[in-house]
């Protein structure tokens, strides 16, 4: 029976066996997206603060990620607001720093050994800000155009059918044997997006749980890839692709796609670490020779963990008290640094060359 987008997909067969996946062209890509994933793991030792990567990088991925789902903020209102979530901003800009905050909450709990398909729902909640279930019986979401009611999806119903294809794509990710990590991520990913497992939030969800799966693996250290960003340059390939599998059973094709889009953003986001490392060492030895009254490392790195940067900041690290740490950031900006903005009553003092580096 050919396929049907308006009749719910019960029948989403599983994912192939290791033979069917790790065809010879789909082994070679994934021998170098690894290698440029290697190059990105070991990138991140070049930043003497951790920090500094993970609140810049991730902030740029929210962005992009919310982008494919039509959520979108501006640059500088994304960066102010994450200087305090709790002011009030537009609801897009809230939807993207609340990607920011599933993506670290996942983190945290990949990193204390809690992996598992389950994760999805934290995320979404996360993502959501509300109580988040996978989908019930009844529970039936369609995806197409809502302007001219076109359905080219639908996903499988909700309730127990749905919890049994989640509960084998667990095994399939927690296998002792099987495809290779990356593999097994590409092919994870086509698979959360054919369940469909929530009313809302699915891709948004499938993307961190990618980058989550990925330090799982022992392939990342810290949430640094950028893979929204090679979705949003090659979105009508991408959902192409998806359908290719759905329709055709075309696992090569998409898996090939999804290793050079992590092949490529690996190579990318190493390329802005580096130039992220050699901005930092530039701005220490100016700040050291222009100023070396107040320099310090610890001042150096403050700027440099998110583009904005308050007086608030240097007081809670510890390196001033309030009317001198107005008097370090004057300074940073006097040798040109720094650049002040008036908001209200509030001064911020934005790094404009790592805001250059970042979103370049």
């Amino acid at each position: 029976m050919p396929f049907d987008p308006r009749i719910p997909y019960d029948n989403l067969p599983s994912i192939p066996s290791t033979a069917v996946l790790e065809t010879t062209p789909v082994l070679k890509r994934c021998l170098a997206a690894t290698r440029a994933l290697g190059e990105l793991k070991g990138a991140g030792g070049l930043i003497p603060d951790q920090t500094i990567l993970i609140n810049a990088i991730p902030l740029q991925e929210a962005k992009l990620s919310s982008e494919i789902e039509n959520i979108v903020t501006t640059q500088d209102e994304l960066f102010r607001a994450a200087l305090d979530e709790s002011r009030p901003t537009d609801p897009q800009t809230k939807e993207v720093l609340r990607y920011r905050t599933a993506l670290r909450h996942g983190f945290e709990k990949v990193t204390a050994g809690k992996f598992s398909v389950m994760l999805l729902e934290d995320i979404c909640r996360e993502l959501r800000n509300e109580k988040v279930s996978f989908r019930a019986e009844g529970e039936q979401v369609y995806i197409g155009n809502r302007l001219t009611g076109t359905i080219t999806y639908t996903p499988p119903q909700g309730g127990k059918g749905l919890r049994d294809k989640l509960d084998e794509l667990d095994r399939f990710l927690r296998s002792a044997d099987g495809p290779d990590p990356l593999i097994r991520m590409a092919a994870a990913h086509y698979q959360i997006e054919a369940i469909h497992p929530f009313i809302d939030g699915n891709g948004r969800t499938g993307r961190i749980f990618n980058i989550l799966y990925l330090i799982h693996g022992g392939l990342l250290n810290i949430p640094v890839l950028y893979l929204s960003r090679f979705i949003i340059q090659h979105k009508m390939d991408y959902y192409r692709l998806l359908r290719g599998v759905t329709e055709n059973g075309d696992w090569e094709n998409w898996l090939l796609f999804m290793l050079q889009g992590v092949e490529e953003t690996a190579l990318w986001t190493t390329a802005r670490i580096r130039a992220i490392r050699d901005l930092f060492e530039k701005t220490t030895e100016h700040c050291r020779r222009e100023l070396p009254k107040i320099y310090s490392k610890e001042l150096v790195e403050l700027i440099f963990r998110q583009p904005y940067c308050k007086i608030p900041f240097v007081v809670e690290a510890g390196i001033a008290k309030r009317q001198t740490a107005a008097v370090y950031l004057q300074r940073l900006e006097s040798i040109g640094l720094l650049k002040s903005e008036k908001h209200g009553r509030d001064v911020i003092y934005t790094n404009p060359e790592l805001i250059r580096v970042l979103t370049e």
